[in-house]
């Protein structure tokens, strides 16, 4: 599809994949809320981008209907939309039921066990003196961390990893044509996921422990506890979220690194310095590229007439790179103080995880680079998963 003036845009090309930001920044500069021949709008600019997330009238329950008429299947197929996908109320009181469990004071007396998790996973590959550094390092730290919290067995990680990996995919079924197949095998690995947590609701009912699973089992808030439907949901949403995005987060953030080898000495050499970097990392190259929303009414974005139930994306990606709000924003700086991205979202849907992903990244990243000073890139072409919605890499080869 064509984007503005001279701007191809095609959102599944293995260039645009690899390096979207080029592309991000001509759509800004010549046509910053485009109307695309897809049939959504596209937003790239930082000031529409938070605009849109934080107005209510741009919704996230009527995105199923959307997307069930583009697919040509029904809303209601699969499992109960999880709060990620609801309006108030329901988004305020399933967010309620399960925010106790992230705050930054409970994510803080974890550090010790994911600092464990972490070196015990750099000792598992000190032989080799390389490794993989998505498959060894990044995917087992997020997931042992959330399967422990929630009381999911970590061995079972690998029936639900191709489940999670499908779920992902699907959140780009609407810009895929209907025969993709991607919608079903979302679909599938969404009742599949529902299908195994139910048989691990079933057990904690008989047998409550001391983990997120029993606690929601058991949770109410204002009088009002989650039904199963809900809570299958609620879990699915855990388990994926709870690890997708801070897989991109580790993996991305290395490989910006390692191609900024001034970065990459400066953080060594200044480990203090961890905090700003990982907030610098998700702005520079961000897990989470766009979401959606739907207005519920006309309204006006960056002087365009945008009509009630048609799908608008504002690109978080595309924001987190704006010069109007980065100086320099195409400059990875690892001590950057000015800088309010949108990596986690904006609004009532910013991220529930974030004090979580924050903690995970700052020990991986700290810890990789301290313990391995020869670490580098065993490759000059990583590859990425194809996906317009989370950016990362399916592989990254690295020797140390």
């Amino acid at each position: 599809m064509i984007l503005g003036v001279g701007v191809s845009f095609n959102p599944m090309d293995p260039e645009f994949v690899a390096d979207p930001y080029p592309t991000y920044r001509r759509l800004r500069d010549d046509d910053p809320v485009h109307q695309s021949p897809l049939g959504f709008w596209v937003l790239t600019r930082y000031d529409d981008v938070v605009a849109a997330l934080r107005d209510p009238r741009l919704a996230k329950e009527a995105i199923a209907a959307f997307v069930a008429a583009r697919l040509g299947t029904t809303p209601s197929a699969g499992t109960t939309l999880s709060m990620l996908d609801r309006d108030p109320p329901d988004h305020t009181r399933l967010r309620g039921l399960v925010s106790k469990a992230f705050t930054p004071r409970v994510v803080e007396g974890l550090r010790p066990r994911i600092q464990s998790i972490v070196d015990g996973l750099l000792a598992r590959v000190a032989r080799a003196r390389s490794m993989d550094l998505i498959e060894d390092f990044a995917y087992p730290i997020p997931v042992v961390v959330i399967c422990e919290m929630l009381g999911v067995p970590v061995e079972d990680h690998e029936r639900f990893k191709g489940w999670g990996l499908d779920l992902a995919r699907g959140l780009d079924a609407v810009l895929l044509p209907p025969d993709s197949g991607v919608a079903e095998r979302s679909l599938a690995a969404r009742r599949a996921l529902a299908e195994y947590f139910r048989g691990l609701i079933a057990t904690r009912r008989a047998s409550p422990r001391g983990d997120l699973l029993s606690a929601l089992i058991a949770a109410e808030e204002a009088g009002d506890k989650l039904n199963e439907d809900e809570l299958l949901a609620t879990c699915i949403l855990l388990l994926i979220a709870g690890h997708e995005t801070t897989v991109n987060l580790i993996g991305n953030g290395t490989l910006a690194l390692l191609r900024h080898p001034e970065q990459l000495r400066r953080l060594r050499e200044e480990p203090g310095l961890i905090g700003t970097a990982v907030e610098e990392l998700l702005r520079y190259d961000g897990p989470v590229q766009r979401t959606a929303r739907i207005p519920s009414m006309d309204l006006t974005i960056g002087g365009r007439e945008i009509r009630k139930g048609e799908m608008v994306m504002p690109f978080i990606g595309a924001a987190d790179r704006d010069p109007a709000q980065f100086a320099d924003p195409d400059r990875l700086d690892i001590g950057r103080s000015e800088n309010r991205h949108i990596a986690f979202g904006w609004g009532i849907h910013f991220c529930l995880g974030a004090p979580l992903a924050r903690v995970e990244g700052q020990i991986a990243l700290n810890t990789l680079v301290q313990k391995l000073p020869e670490l580098a890139l065993a490759t000059d072409r990583p590859e990425y998963r194809q996906s317009l919605t989370l950016r990362g890499l399916k592989t990254l080869p690295v020797t140390f």
